[in-house]
């Protein structure tokens, strides 16, 4: 487990945040189909937070796109790096997310995060900022619509609806099971929307949520409890 300080640079107020915001955001790249899903490494980032200390948890679980078993893991912990405020949320967790991806033995592929990339009131979730940070291929899949409006898809698993501020469609809303609540997928850094919705179905052969999603969250709390246990 890697330990990790706040960086020294961080912002510290919404004004310095949302100037870096607007910095990275033009270095979102849209372009390119990013990995085929299936194939190679995809790698799973959440955290989880112990308010009471101000700490946050983060793991970083690389399964094999093929099998879906667990290829590497690594966690780090720190302390939460900015006060709560929505559309700011990547600044609370992105010195220990990526603290977590660089303790990992291999090459991480994609990343799936659990929450928005382009959905985002900023258009830079935390998948975004994530992808420009490192380079890597990035998509997020969140539990919620956030502020945005959908459709119902239909009921059966891969029906797919748009995800709108107004008419733009900054991601989808995805079945990944038979008449089970959609996931919300968008894009984050070289990977399109249909690749995104791709990779997705993928990780759920058997619940709505990713399979990276869950060995990171599962991972990270494993890490918080032992933080404190030791």
């Amino acid at each position: 487990m890697t330990t990790v300080p706040i960086p020294e640079d961080w912002p510290a107020t919404e004004e310095q945040a949302h100037a870096v915001q607007d910095a990275l955001r033009a270095r979102v790249i849209l372009d390119e189909p990013g990995p085929p899903p299936g194939q190679g490494h995809v790698t799973g980032v959440d955290v989880a937070y112990d308010d009471e200390r101000d700490v946050v948890a983060a793991a970083a679980v690389v399964l094999d796109a093929s099998s879906l078993g667990v290829v590497a893991e690594a966690t780090a912990v720190g302390r939460v790096s900015f006060p709560y405020v929505p559309g700011l949320l990547a600044f609370r967790e992105i010195p220990t997310v990526l603290a977590a991806l660089e303790a990992l033995p291999c090459p991480p592929g994609l990343v799936v995060c659990d929450g928005y990339g382009l959905a985002h009131p900023r258009r830079f979730g935390l998948a975004s900022h994530l992808g420009v940070l490192t380079g890597l291929p990035t998509i997020g899949v969140a539990k919620n619509p956030f502020t945005f409006s959908y459709d119902d898809p239909g009921t059966a698993r891969g029906s797919s609806s748009a995800l709108l501020a107004g008419s733009e469609e900054v991601g989808r809303a995805l079945r990944t099971r038979d008449g089970v609540k959609p996931v919300f997928v968008s894009v984050g850094h070289r990977v399109t929307l249909d690749q995104a919705c791709a990779h997705t179905l993928a990780l759920t052969p058997a619940y709505r949520i990713p399979e990276t999603t869950r060995r990171a969250d599962a991972l990270c709390r494993e890490a918080l409890r032992k933080t404190y246990s030791a």
